[in-house]
């Protein structure tokens, strides 16, 4: 349960880092459920949260190679 709730604290804190710092990016972002690739049926664990948080840095790191400016 504490590995969980770090994961979603960091996803919380890269978002919100990513929408105060680079609203650019932050408004590609599909913040839905639907983001999280499970399916409906199933439970969202660890592995799926750790899965989405690192597509979130990757993300920004991508954006933030390819706008060195911004």
């Amino acid at each position: 349960m504490k590995r969980l709730q770090g994961l979603l604290q960091e996803i919380t804190t890269l978002t919100l880092k990513i929408e105060q710092e680079y609203p650019g990016l932050y408004q590609h972002l599909n913040e839905t459920p639907m983001t999280l690739d499970v399916p409906v049926t199933d439970k969202i664990d660890t592995k799926n949260l750790s899965e989405y948080l690192e597509s979130l840095k990757i993300l920004l790191k991508r954006h933030m190679e390819s706008h060195p400016d911004a």
